[in-house]
């Protein structure tokens, strides 16, 4: 199977630090992928990079979103700003939840959709028929994601009054507005209870099977990492040491002694 996502030699550098230092990875359609590793490991810095939050300094980075019209052919878009690569297809997550908290949870949503909207300031002054209609797709395309990722009981919530769980829902459904081939989650799981970890592996596998989008997740819970991904690549100092199944990687002598420990239970 062809890749969506294709990473060639890809570096960044901060001064004289090296924190990315020519990293392969591919993430092919339908796939769950992890990266993990420990912190400072550069995992973060890779998500950044090739969502144009940092133009990296060196290697390639190319998509190809599945069904294109140009029948797939691998697009480069090293250096591209963030709301491009979001409107390309590629949307994402945060360590730190970046909610709009004063903003109801339907807003938050509808925020998101807007990469997909057409109304210029004209049209919205106006109040043409073509303005309306696509105001009123635009909520029931917001609250259809909320029925979906459970949250649809909180639509005129603060955002800020949710549970902790249900905020890091929230901001997974407002990612999937932006109708992405692939969802980058940085570590979705911190700071969950067991009950809402298992929950959000359900949501994932989901997300997956029923959104048709692809899902790659950096993660420190090697329960879940093991439990859910297709493939994990692993990681430290910026480079990567070691990618395969998790079975694979559970038995990787080096991986085992310097990242997940030898009591890890998967």
């Amino acid at each position: 199977m062809e890749p969506i996502l294709e990473v060639n030699k890809l570096s960044m550098d901060f001064g004289g630090l090296r924190a990315l230092d020519a990293v392969d990875l591919d993430v092919k359609n339908g796939e769950i992928a992890a990266l993990i590793g420990p912190n400072g490991a550069g995992k973060t810095t890779f998500f950044n990079c090739i969502t144009g939050i940092y133009n990296p300094s060196g290697g390639d980075i190319y998509i190809a979103p599945p069904g294109k019209k140009n029948g797939n052919r691998p697009e480069r878009i090293n250096g591209i700003k963030p709301n491009h690569v979001t409107k390309k297809g590629m949307a994402r997550t945060f360590q730190n939840i970046r909610l709009f908290g004063s903003m109801t949870v339907l807003e938050n949503v509808m925020i998101g959709r807007h990469c997909r909207t057409r109304t210029g300031v004209a049209g919205a002054m106006l109040r043409l028929k073509s303005t309306v209609r696509e105001e009123q797709d635009l909520v029931d395309f917001s609250y259809g994601i909320l029925e979906r990722m459970g949250l649809a009981r909180f639509v005129n919530d603060l955002a800020k009054n949710l549970p902790y769980g249900a905020q890091r829902r929230l901001e997974i459904a407002r990612a999937l507005a932006t109708e992405p081939f692939l969802l980058l989650l940085d570590e979705p799981a911190a700071g969950m209870n067991p009950q809402e970890t298992r929950d959000l592996v359900d949501l994932i596998v989901r997300i997956r099977d029923d959104e048709k989008v692809s899902v790659m997740l950096i993660e420190h819970d090697m329960k879940l990492v093991m439990t859910l991904s297709d493939r994990i690549f692993v990681m430290d100092y910026g480079k990567k040491i070691a990618q395969g199944k998790p079975s694979e990687i559970k038995n990787d002598p080096v991986v085992i002694k310097a990242y997940l420990g030898e009591d890890v239970d998967a």
